[in-house]
């Protein structure tokens, strides 16, 4: 009888503890629990995932949380990441400035600073140069994009999206700046000749003169791609992005509106001034018809999507400004 009473508490012990284990199992909010049906699991830092590169496939985290890079501050910021790092001329960058100084970005350098970059703890690099690499990786996962990698803001808004795991806020931006880009177009109807010309030129402290593409700075995307203007005919058949030209030739590749830049770091204005003083110069139609625009070689130069988005506001105030003044003159 003994026995039998014994057996039958051990009995009861193993059931009540049975189900005290499933209770506990049950209502523990660890990772090992699975989400209520609609629920959204964010992901933890641990997690990590492939990302196929040049250098081969990278575990990534899934969401970064401090990003390191040397040239895609813009970029990384357009989809919302936490860039702790950046090159240098980052913080040159009007579109940027504000942004970086308000998220505590540092400058590590060109080339990236090994040190610093180890001081800032990131859980992802992004370089668009290998040089310090294969030292970089040993910090954090490094991912190389080449410059080039993409050609247009659609496709770097969306890899950039990827990279960091934002792909919503890429397509955020990505329609905030079709918004902006079908508001110019609606500001310039009646404004511009629908077949007018638009050309990109920059003249060096050197007194080298470009003309540039869509993909290449210099208010391309803004221009081309996002108002819909008219490249040069010369510049439209090439498949070059940028080409020197001589004064000889510069006729060639005039435009109805000129848009020039001049890099002069040391700020002389010499071969701005040789340029204006030249024949060739003064009988481009765009110079007789006030429709040259000397514009800020940092403002224009920057190709982010942050940038593009802010150039098409600048362009098209500047086009709509410098028509009224001509009708303005002729009256």
């Amino acid at each position: 009888m003994l026995k039998k009473k014994s057996f039958f508490m051990l009995t009861t012990l193993i059931l009540i503890l049975s189900v005290f284990i499933s209770a506990c199992s049950g209502s523990s909010n660890g990772s090992n629990s699975a989400p209520a049906p609609g629920d959204k699991k964010e992901p933890t830092l641990a997690e990590t995932r492939s990302f196929k590169t040049v250098k081969g496939d990278i575990q990534i985290p899934v969401k970064p949380q401090r990003i390191v890079t040397d040239f895609y501050g813009g970029e990384l910021l357009s989809v919302g990441a936490n860039v702790v790092g950046v090159e240098p001329t980052a913080f040159q960058n009007p579109f940027l400035t504000d942004l970086l100084k308000k998220k505590g970005t540092q400058e590590v350098g060109d080339p990236t600073n090994l040190e610093k970059t180890l001081e800032l703890k990131p859980d992802l690099i992004v370089v668009m140069k290998d040089t310090n690499y294969e030292a970089l990786s040993k910090i954090a996962p490094t991912l190389y994009i080449p410059y080039g990698t993409t050609t247009n803001i659609y496709d770097t808004v969306k890899l950039f999206g990827d990279i960091t795991g934002e792909k919503e806020k890429a397509e955020q931006f990505i329609a905030a700046f079709d918004k902006k880009a079908a508001e110019g177009r609606a500001r310039l109807k009646g404004v511009i000749d629908e077949k007018a010309t638009f050309g990109l030129y920059e003249l060096t402290d050197k007194n080298a003169l470009w003309i540039f593409g869509d993909n290449a700075g210099r208010g391309g995307q803004a221009v081309y791609n996002a108002l819909k203007l008219n490249m040069p005919k010369k510049t439209a058949n090439s498949k070059e992005q940028t080409i020197q030209l001589s004064m000889e030739v510069l006729p060639q590749y005039d435009a109805d509106y000129m848009f020039l830049t001049t890099y002069d770091p040391e700020k002389k204005g010499d071969a701005l001034k040789q340029l204006k003083s030249s024949a060739v110069w003064g009988n481009l139609p765009a110079v007789k018809n006030n429709r040259v625009f000397f514009n800020d070689f940092d403002t224009y130069y920057r190709y982010d999507p942050i940038a593009i988005t802010g150039q098409i506001d600048m362009i098209v105030d500047m086009l709509v400004e410098r028509e009224k003044e001509n009708k303005d003159k002729i009256k």
